[in-house]
C-alpha cells in the first residue's frame, strides 16, 4: 500500500521580545534548517546598577550553529539589531537586511572590529534559504526601510509583520505594502506574528506628519534658542526637524554621537535630505543669535550622560540653557525611563526655559499600530493561528483579545514567553517544550559574567553601603591576634558613630571567642557566622542592612 510521505514540522523558538519590549529574537526551523529573525537588545532598567546592555540568551543558536542558514533583520532599531555583534562573535551566517538597516549594522560591527557577510535585500526580493522561501513587504515605522516577512514553509505561509503602523501619508512617501498581504488571502496563511506594542491603544495611530505641523508652530513661536531631543534612529522625525528648521530660517547644530552618526549614514545612503548650508558646528553656536539656532540632540529618554541631560544641568561645554529658550522632547519615555525624563523636564523649567513634551503637546506620535490597525491586519491576512509578539505580557494579552474579536478561535491563539517553542505539524499547532532563555548582562567588557547575585549586591551597596571587618586570627586556634578593625562606606560616618563601631567590634570579638571555644577553625564558616551576627546586630541598632564583609587573615 502507498505510504504518504510525512511533511516536516515547523518550529518557532522565541528567544526574546515576547513578554518584554526589546531583545527581539526568534528562530524558525524545519528539519536541519534554522533561520534567525532579528537579534536585538534591551537597555537596562533602573535597578540594573552598572549594567550597560541586556542581551537575549542566544545559547540555543550557538549550540545549533551548524544548522543556522541566515539571519534576517526586519529594521535598524537597536532592539532588533543590537545583539548582532555579540552573536556574530560566536556564530557565522549571512546577515540580510535593507540598505539602511545594513548601513546601521555595519557601523555597529566596525565598532566591534567584526567582519560579516551582509547581503542587501529589497522589499521586492525573494530568497530561498534551505526549506524556506522568504518574501518581504515594506512597512511604515519610526525608521525608514523596515520590512515585514512572508515565509513559505513546508506547512504553509507564516507572516511576520515586524514593527509597523499604517500611515497613509508617510514622510518618505512610501506607504506600507498592504496589497502584498491582501494577495495572500486565497493562499490560507498558517500563522500571523504581529507587533503588539500599542495593543492597549484604541483607534488609529496618528500620522507622523502631524508632528511636523506641531513642531512648525512651536518653532515659529520660539523667541530664543530651540533645543530638541529625539531618538537617534527616528530618521523621519529628524527629517521633519530639518524641514521645519529650514522653514523658520534657523541654523541646525547636532549634539550627541549616536544622532550625528545615524544622520551621517542616512544622508550618505539617501534617506535623509539635509541642505548643507543649514548645518553649523555645535562649537560655533555662540556666533549666531539665539533666535537663529536649533540644537538637535540625544537624551529623549533622560539618559544621565546624554547631551540633553548635560544641557539641562548646565554641564554641556557648548550649549548653555537660558531663560526663554524652548526645549522639545520629541519622544515618549520607554517603560522604566519615566522618572529620568521627568527629572530633566523639572530641570528645564527651573532654568526658566519652556518645555514641550508628549503629555502636553503633539510633539510625538508612535511608530506602532493601534487597535483598529491591528484588527485590520488580522482581517486582511486571515491566519489560521495567531501569535502576538513584541510587547509586554499585557500587550500580548490585549492583542490576543483583538484577534478573538475578529473571529480567531481562542485555542488558535498562542501567547508565548521567552524560551517557548511553538510547533506546527499536520495535526495543528502546540507549544512543544522550552529552550534556555533569559537575560545576559553586558557590563563594560564583560558579557554574561554578571548575574542576579551580583545585581542584588549592587542594590544592597547602593542602598545601605558596606561594613567591612578586618581581623587576624591564629591558624591553629582561631583566636584573635590582631584587630578587629572596621571600615564603613555609605553606611555610617565612623567619627560620629564611634559608639556603634566599638559595639560592633565587641560583637565580633564575642563571636570569635565563642567559635574558638567550639573549635571552629574553617575560615569560610567563621566568615558566615560573623556576617550573620553582625547583620542582626546592625539591623537592631540602625534598622539598616549594609553589606557585611568580614576579612579574615590567618597567621
Amino acid at each position: 500500500m502507498f505510504k504518504r510521505k510525512k511533511t516536516a514540522d515547523v518550529r518557532i523558538v522565541f528567544l526574546g521580545g515576547v513578554g518584554e519590549v526589546g531583545k527581539n529574537m526568534m528562530v524558525i526551523e524545519s528539519g536541519k534548517d534554522m533561520v534567525l529573525i532579528d537579534s536585538g537588545l534591551m537597555f537596562p532598567e533602573e535597578e540594573m546598577l552598572g549594567i550597560d546592555l541586556v542581551l537575549p540568551d542566544f545559547s540555543y543558536v550557538v549550540n545549533n550553529k551548524e544548522r543556522l542558514k541566515a539571519i534576517i533583520i526586519t529594521h535598524g532599531h537597536e532592539d532588533h539589531t543590537g545583539a548582532l555583534p555579540y552573536l556574530l562573535k560566536e556564530v557565522s551566517a549571512p546577515v540580510y537586511g535593507t540598505k539602511l538597516t545594513l548601513g546601521l549594522i555595519e557601523k555597529k560591527l566596525n565598532e566591534h572590529n567584526l567582519d560579516a557577510d551582509t547581503r542587501e535585500i529589497l522589499p521586492s526580493d525573494e530568497l530561498t534559504i534551505g526549506s524556506f522561501k522568504f518574501k518581504f513587504f515594506r512597512v511604515c515605522h519610526s525608521i525608514p526601510d523596515g520590512v515585514g516577512i512572508i515565509i513559505e514553509t513546508p506547512l504553509g505561509l507564516i507572516v511576520h509583520t515586524g514593527d509597523y503602523k499604517i500611515d497613509q501619508t508617510p514622510v518618505d512617501g512610501r506607504p506600507m505594502e498592504l496589497q502584498k498581504l491582501v494577495s495572500l488571502g486565497p493562499k490560507k496563511v498558517l500563522a500571523l506574528l504581529s507587533d503588539s506594542t500599542n495593543a492597549e491603544t484604541p483607534g488609529y495611530t496618528l500620522p507622523e506628519k502631524t508632528v511636523g505641523a506641531n513642531l512648525l508652530k512651536i518653532f515659529e513661536d520660539a523667541e530664543q534658542k530651540i533645543i530638541i531631543a529625539t531618538f537617534a534612529s527616528h530618521l523621519h522625525r529628524i527629517q521633519q526637524i530639518v524641514d521645519v528648521t529650514v522653514k523658520v530660517g534657523r541654523k541646525l547644530a547636532v549634539s550627541g554621537r549616536s544622532i550625528v552618526d545615524n544622520a551621517r549614514i542616512a544622508s550618505e545612503l539617501g534617506y535623509l535630505k539635509m541642505p548643507e548650508d543649514i548645518l553649523i558646528d555645535v562649537r560655533e553656536i555662540e556666533k549666531y543669535p539665539p533666535s537663529k539656532v536649533v540644537v538637535l540632540c540625544t537624551g529623549s529618554q533622560g539618559e544621565p550622560l546624554s547631551a540633553l541631560a548635560r544641557i539641562s544641568s548646565n554641564d554641556h561645554k557648548q550649549v548653555k540653557m537660558q531663560t526663554k529658550d524652548t526645549v522639545v522632547i520629541s519622544a515618549s519615555p520607554i517603560p522604566g525611563n519615566e522618572r529620568s525624563v521627568s527629572r530633566i523636564i523639572n530641570q528645564i523649567y527651573k532654568s526658566g526655559a519652556e518645555a514641550y513634551y508628549e503629555q502636553i503637546s503633539g510633539v510625538h506620535v508612535s511608530g506602532h499600530s493601534a487597535q483598529e490597525e491591528l484588527k485590520l491586519i488580522i482581517n486582511i491576512v486571515k491566519p489560521k493561528y495567531f501569535i502576538p509578539i513584541h510587547g509586554e505580557y499585557r500587550h500580548l494579552r490585549h492583542h490576543a483579545n483583538l484577534a478573538e474579536q475578529t473571529g480567531i478561535p481562542a485555542d488558535h491563539i498562542f501567547i508565548c514567553e521567552d524560551g517557548d517553542v511553538l510547533k506546527f505539524d499536520e495535526s495543528g499547532a502546540k507549544k512543544a517544550g522550552r529552550v534556555s532563555s533569559g537575560d545576559v548582562f553586558v557590563d563594560g567588557l564583560g558579557v554574561g559574567d554578571i548575574g542576579d547575585v551580583v545585581l542584588r549586591d549592587r542594590r544592597l551597596l547602593s542602598k545601605d553601603g558596606v561594613f567591612i571587618v578586618v581581623v587576624g586570627i591564629s591558624k591553629q586556634s582561631a583566636e584573635i591576634i590582631a584587630g578587629p578593625d572596621v571600615i564603613s562606606r555609605g553606611f555610617v560616618y565612623v567619627k560620629e558613630t564611634k559608639e556603634l563601631i566599638d559595639e560592633a567590634i565587641v560583637k565580633v570579638e564575642e563571636t570569635l571567642s565563642k567559635t574558638a571555644l567550639e573549635g571552629v577553625t574553617d575560615k569560610a564558616v567563621l566568615k558566615s557566622i560573623i556576617t550573620k551576627d553582625l547583620n542582626k546586630f546592625l539591623y537592631n541598632k540602625t534598622r539598616r542592612r549594609p553589606m557585611v564583609m568580614p576579612v579574615i587573615i590567618e597567621a
